[in-house]
């Protein structure tokens, strides 16, 4: 798997994580797994847990905070066309939970 291959599969599982992670989890829910997520990702260097934990735990939080809602809407339109989806991109506001 050569380098452009694994950047697209890691923007579509960041992709896919902060778009369930919008739908299907509360928020105040969603700002304690991102805090949980940071703690992990400290610890990152344990067997189970990894580095990558840290970014995605403040993205999560900050699913919560309007002013940086806004910024990952735009960070995640980007991972949408990395990722190259099929389909458009639907701002975290306009997606439904279930």
């Amino acid at each position: 798997m050569d380098s452009t291959e694994l950047r697209r599969k890691i923007a579509a599982y960041t992709y896919r994580t902060m778009i369930w992670g919008n739908n299907h989890v509360p928020p105040g829910l969603r700002t304690l797994l991102g805090f949980l997520f940071m703690v992990g990702g400290v610890f990152g260097f344990l067997p189970v847990l990894g580095f990558w934990m840290f970014p995605l735990g403040v993205a999560f939080v900050a699913l919560d905070v309007p002013p940086a809602r806004r910024r990952i809407d735009v960070w995640l339109v980007d991972l949408h066309k990395r990722a190259e989806f099929d389909g458009e991109h639907k701002n975290l506001d306009q997606t439904t939970s279930k």
